[in-house]
């Protein structure tokens, strides 16, 4: 049995921090945004249920890549690396 990096348990410790952050921030933004109401409501609505359903569509291939004998960390860390672009971009977006 190998022993793992702890340096690389407390960058993913970070990782989940900061993805947690975003994604907080995007859902504040979100809400804002939806209380407004009107056309940009409706598609902001409209955007976040498509975007989630496709993230996890995509979610399972882009995981079964690396077959099953990826470890617990590999695995996590992909997963963080899949959802952390979109939602930096998503609250990129809704911050202008």
């Amino acid at each position: 049995m190998t022993r793992s990096d702890p340096t690389a348990w407390t960058r993913l410790a970070f990782d989940s921090w900061a993805l947690s952050v975003d994604a907080a921030s995007v859902i504040w933004l979100r809400s804002l945004r939806i209380m407004a109401g009107g056309k940009l409501a409706e598609q902001e609505a409209e955007r976040m249920v498509t975007e989630k359903v496709m993230a996890n569509l995509l979610l399972w291939p882009f995981l079964l890549q690396g077959g099953p004998y990826q470890s617990a960390q590999e695995l996590s860390s992909r997963t963080l690396r899949h959802y952390s672009g979109p939602v930096q971009a998503n609250r990129r977006r809704l911050s202008r």
